[in-house]
């Protein structure tokens, strides 16, 4: 299966710190649910949240629906 060519450590890194204003949104391509969050403080923390479990489990997907996995 193919996988995504962001970065799996750098993707969990930049939502770890900067998830709530969804910088790890934009570093994968979702350009428009990044500014979302970044209106919304990531969804008032519970979308970042989500998204670390995501990305920690590996069923994170970039812009184009690859996982980014390890």
């Amino acid at each position: 299966m193919e996988k995504s060519n962001k970065d799996f450590l750098i993707t969990l890194l930049l939502c770890f710190f900067l998830g709530v204003i969804g910088v790890h949104r934009f570093y994968t391509g979702k350009i428009l649910t990044g500014i979302l969050m970044l209106i919304t403080g990531g969804g008032f923390g519970l979308w970042a949240l989500i998204d670390l479990i995501f990305i920690v489990t590996g069923n994170f997907k970039d812009k184009q629906g690859l996982p980014i996995k390890n």
